[in-house]
């Protein structure tokens, strides 16, 4: 009973071998095609800028906070007309692991993920990235999204004439 039992486990290990032996391969010849990765792949980080152009990281450091690797840093400054901005914002690739909190934790949506995956270089320091190397000139996938004019921010117009905001009360008028 013991010698069937091992026959059988044999042939059925040739058998699995041979039908993936007949099939043909999938291969992929990498450099001259490049497989598609589905839309919710995250890889290389971006930062995208505002539809006026402007840019869209206020460098209120939720992302180097949300980042479990701690590979992203940034020195906030401010910028034209009271406007908060990153003055440099780093990232090391060699250390992040693309898990996407950072972009998750992003309440401007400046940090985005993009599907490409070719990040090599010999050296590692060439993967530390600068501000300059990430900002791109469009909006990502959001291109309506203006965060300044969304949250109705005192610093880009007075308080109460952002959209949908309610005129503000003098506390002192009502004071019997």
């Amino acid at each position: 009973m013991r010698v069937i039992d091992d026959m059988t486990a044999i042939l059925t290990g040739l058998w699995t071998t041979w039908k993936h032996i007949l099939r043909r391969p999938v291969t992929i010849q990498y450099p001259e095609e490049k497989r598609i990765p589905s839309p919710r792949y995250r890889a290389r980080i971006i930062l995208t800028r505002d539809p006026d152009g402007g840019e869209r990281c206020v460098a209120c450091y939720l992302c180097s906070a949300a980042c479990p690797v701690d590979c992203i840093s940034m020195q906030a400054e401010e910028g034209e007309g009271g406007r908060r901005r990153a003055a440099w914002f780093r990232i090391n690739f060699s250390r992040c692991i693309f898990c996407g909190f950072c972009a998750e934790a992003c309440p401007t949506m400046a940090i985005q993920m993009t599907p490409d995956y070719e990040i090599c270089r010999r050296d590692v320091m060439d993967l530390v990235f600068e501000k300059e190397d990430l900002l791109v000139e469009h909006c990502g996938k959001d291109p309506e999204y203006n965060f300044y004019r969304h949250a109705g921010i005192g610093v880009t117009q007075p308080r109460g004439e952002g959209e949908g905001e309610k005129p503000t009360v003098d506390v002192r008028g009502l004071m019997p």
